[in-house]
């Protein structure tokens, strides 16, 4: 079989896609995982899970960090790529990405839903400048301010009381005339005395000068509609949860999908093409909590291992079963060592242990110039570095001190081993989400770096002029190390680029001067502001898009 022929292909790296990995490749198949974005999917972005049966208490970076971790151990592979095609039908499927074709028996459909926009009128317009959709990455923008939820559901029921934390006033907004869930959190929200909820009601606009000044709302039961201004010299926010949208858009032409377009499955998980499943919140279903979309990701898996036995049979080949590397367990007492003598530094001895392999595999040595001055931001930075410095000889730390080159301080300057800027700079510590960003960046400095597609490639390579972009984040969302990993990836292949990423709760004049009210956020040449996540692609078409305007 060629080296990128699977038994099975996962499109997805949320808690369905993670555990249908988990199962396949116990049985010792050989499984890919493919994720264009964050592992773990929509979950990563909840702080606090609390209803996973068998865990008391944890948050869903870390809960689906574990199945990450648990699928790998069982010889799962993982690559972040873009599907762009696929072809389902016959005996073997292909699978096209922005890293090449793959092939395989069987796939795994576990492309998840995103977000649905409410659609009210200044709704795209106003977006990242008081409209938002992810309390947890936008929250703190909106600290003091009134706000408004979208949404009747479990997770405006949720987000509005993360949101607490923040407003001084929420209301949620309810087309319905109930909240349509049920529980602790309800019986919460309805009590809490800075939220009120206006049922039967919607927005029909949303508006201001620079940044979202007044929202206008009807009463769908009498018609009446009424207008909430802001006070002087403040804003407002809204936060929308409005359900989702299936991600199906890929296969929609090849496998059955419903009126509302999300993935038909039987209770087997098979979809009506041979050898193809769905899992999670892609289908037609019911409930869609972590714990039905990791049973759905069981189920496929199940069903794929006997759909691959026959497609064996039928094929003539030889199955080989794959070899499981046993995972050494911690000896009685030792983990509760590892954990009390952690300390206070950035990285955990698990973090140190998984560069290893990532840092032999650089091709040539690269230099980060570290830029300091005397702020407490600066000595984190320096603190940060002191850790990283002895975990590989092929990567080598270089201190300059604040005034040199006209930097901004702190600065991560990631540079050929002759000290010439490469183009990526990290202003903060890059912690949290963004850890894996400046891990790729190095990676992507020192070589052999990310693949990608010529297309991609040429598209780079076609900019000919002074490019310079910031791409402001939080590290606590999921989505801005999408947008820092493309940009760093063009600069770095193209040396009229520049991309820097900043820590935005370190830098409030970046904020104020571009009215920031949601991340990520990538500014282009100090003049065009974007929001949302990006790819590759997405910022070349806004490159481009810019180009011809000039």
């Amino acid at each position: 079989m060629a080296d990128k022929f699977y038994d099975g292909v996962i499109i997805g790296g949320g808690p369905a896609g993670l555990a249908a990995a988990i199962y396949l490749a116990r049985a010792r198949y050989r499984v890919l995982v493919i994720e264009k974005e964050t592992i773990g999917g929509q979950i990563t972005i909840t702080s606090e899970v609390v209803n996973y049966p068998g865990v008391l208490h944890t948050d869903g970076k870390k809960l689906t960090e574990e199945m990450r971790k648990q699928a790998q151990n069982f010889g799962a592979e993982f690559l972040k790529a873009q599907v762009t095609s696929l072809a389902l039908e016959g005996d073997k499927k292909k699978i096209l990405t922005d890293k090449g074709e793959i092939q395989a028996l069987g796939v795994v459909l576990a492309t998840g839903a995103s977000p649905r926009q409410a659609g009210f009128k200044g709704e795209e317009e106003f977006r990242g400048r008081g409209v938002a959709y992810c309390a947890t990455c936008d929250g703190e923008f909106f600290t003091g301010k009134d706000i408004f939820v979208v949404g009747g559901g479990f997770a405006a029921v949720e987000e509005a009381l993360f949101l607490t934390r923040y407003a001084r006033k929420i209301r949620v907004v309810v087309r319905g005339k109930e909240i349509n869930c049920a529980g602790p959190a309800v019986e919460e929200l309805l009590a809490h005395p800075d939220i009120s909820v206006s049922f039967e009601t919607e927005i029909t606009e949303a508006g201001g000068k620079d940044m979202l000044e007044y929202v206008v709302l009807r009463k769908k039961d009498t018609g009446e509609i009424f207008t909430v201004q802001a006070e002087e010299g403040e804003n407002l926010g809204i936060f929308v949860f409005a359900g989702y949208v299936p991600a199906t858009e890929l296969f929609r032409d090849q496998v059955k999908v419903s009126d509302k377009g999300y993935l038909l499955a039987n209770r087997k998980q098979e979809t009506n093409v041979p050898g193809v499943y769905g899992a999670g919140d892609v289908c037609e279903k019911e409930l869609r909590q972590v714990v039905t979309a990791v049973s759905d990701g069981a189920v496929a898996a199940a069903s794929m291992e006997k759909y691959l036995f026959s497609i064996y049979q039928k094929l003539g080949i030889k199955r080989e079963k794959r070899k499981i590397t046993e995972v050494k367990k911690p000896a009685q007492g030792e983990e509760k060592e590892k954990i009390s003598s952690g300390g206070e530094g950035f990285l955990t001895e698990e973090m140190k242990e998984s560069l290893v392999p990532v840092f032999a595999r650089f091709e040539k040595e690269i230099l980060v110039k570290v830029y300091l001055d005397a702020s407490y931001l600066s000595r984190e930075v320096e603190g940060f570095i002191r850790e990283m410095e002895p975990l590989s000889e092929k990567v080598r730390y270089e201190i300059q001190r604040a005034g040199a080159e006209g930097v901004t301080c702190p600065s991560l300057r990631i540079c050929d081993s002759q000290g010439n800027y490469l183009g990526a700079e990290f202003h903060g510590v890059p912690g949290g989400h963004e850890f894996n960003s400046f891990i790729i960046a190095l990676y992507n400095g020192a070589g052999p770096g990310q693949s990608m597609g010529e297309d991609i490639r040429r598209r780079i390579q076609n900019i000919t002029g002074k490019t310079d972009l910031k791409i402001a984040v939080s590290l606590s969302c999921t989505m801005c190390p999408d947008v820092v990993m493309a940009a760093q990836k063009i600069a770095l292949e193209n040396p009229l680029v520049t991309a820097e990423m900043f820590d935005l709760a370190h830098y409030p004049e970046l904020k104020e001067k571009y009215q920031i009210m949601s991340v990520p956020c990538l500014i282009l040449n100090d003049s065009r502001v974007s929001f949302g996540k990006k790819g590759i692609g997405q910022i070349l078409d806004l490159l481009e898009e810019t180009a011809e305007e000039i």
